[in-house]
């Protein structure tokens, strides 16, 4: 059996939406690799620069339509984006069963975080907290930037014991992050009904003790007001104005909001919908053109 290779090289922050194309016209999932090699078994850290976001078709189901849609959504994701041009081959069946773990390296994160595939035969140090991922996942990968800087700020912010909620939970990343890292009770909320099973999928690989899935959004019947101690959104700026007042509304009295998928230039205007409940922004970060927010909820009236 023959197949087809798909690819496109991207920087990190476009990841995310191409990989979701290619994952929706791919066979079983996509693949991301680093352009550049590294070796995480001597403690290296994959370096920053270009991936690149594969996926394989049988060449029998690759007909002239399912390829005019995906050149159809790199060239609009090349509007906005230094991506290349999608790149095709064909490759017999014996190299596509390899190809998939080929593709994929465990991926640090902070100080301890390592995201690994399931089949990793990856060797942690004693102080790693490893989060098994499935890369045929679409979105929730930790290559993002927004993903990235909520997971150090995660590692930075957690207690042990803490309450915390995800909203937008996506892939359970997040809180499967949050567990590892000591929260006693973690509630991941999402509206996507795919993205729920996933997550919930992926918390129960993981073992991830007290995480809940749940669908919706804010506000919700089984989320409880100003109870949370940290409650963190990898939304996007529009979704966090719009969701302002249950986002601070969720977390006590003097508790932390993170806040992420900010462009640099609406990162304004969320500041802006914060502070006007009373909150007050304590740490700005930002990596390439993307900016997290760690925000300080009102003290008690």
């Amino acid at each position: 059996m023959k197949w087809i290779e798909l690819s496109v090289v991207t920087p990190p922050e476009f990841v995310e939406p191409l990989a979701q194309l290619l994952h929706r016209y791919g066979h079983s999932g996509v693949a991301i690799e680093q352009c550049v090699t590294y070796n995480p078994d001597e403690g290296e850290k994959p370096p920053d620069g270009d991936v690149r976001v594969i996926a394989y078709v049988p060449r029998e189901e690759f007909t002239r339509e399912r390829r005019n849609w995906v050149e159809l959504g790199v060239r609009l994701v090349a509007h906005v984006a230094p991506i290349s041009t999608l790149l095709e081959r064909e490759i017999d069946q014996e190299d596509w069963e390899n190809a998939w773990k080929e593709h994929f390296h465990p991926l640090r994160i902070g100080n301890k975080l390592v995201i690994v595939p399931p089949w990793s035969d990856f060797s942690p140090e004693s102080d790693d907290l490893v989060i098994c991922l499935d890369p045929g996942m679409a979105f929730g990968t930790g290559h993002h930037p927004t993903t990235k800087m909520c997971i150090e700020l995660l590692e930075k912010y957690i207690c042990p014991g803490a309450d915390i909620l995800d909203v937008g939970c996506g892939s359970g990343i997040l809180s499967i992050v949050a567990a590892k890292l000591g929260a006693s009770r973690v509630t991941g909320i999402e509206i996507d009904d795919v993205a729920v099973s996933v997550g919930a999928s992926n918390v129960k690989a993981n073992e991830a003790c007290g995480v809940e899935v749940i669908k919706g959004t804010l506000p919700h019947p089984d989320v409880t007001k100003c109870t949370f101690d940290i409650t963190i959104a990898n939304i996007s700026s529009r979704e966090i104005i719009k969701l302002a007042p249950h986002l601070v509304g969720s977390v006590r009295p003097e508790g932390v909001l993170i806040v992420s998928g900010i462009l640099q230039e609406t990162a304004g205007s969320v500041v802006e919908a914060l502070s006007a409940l009373g909150s007050s922004v304590v740490g700005t970060f930002t990596e390439q053109d993307w900016v997290a927010l760690v925000v300080k909820a009102p003290s008690p009236p």
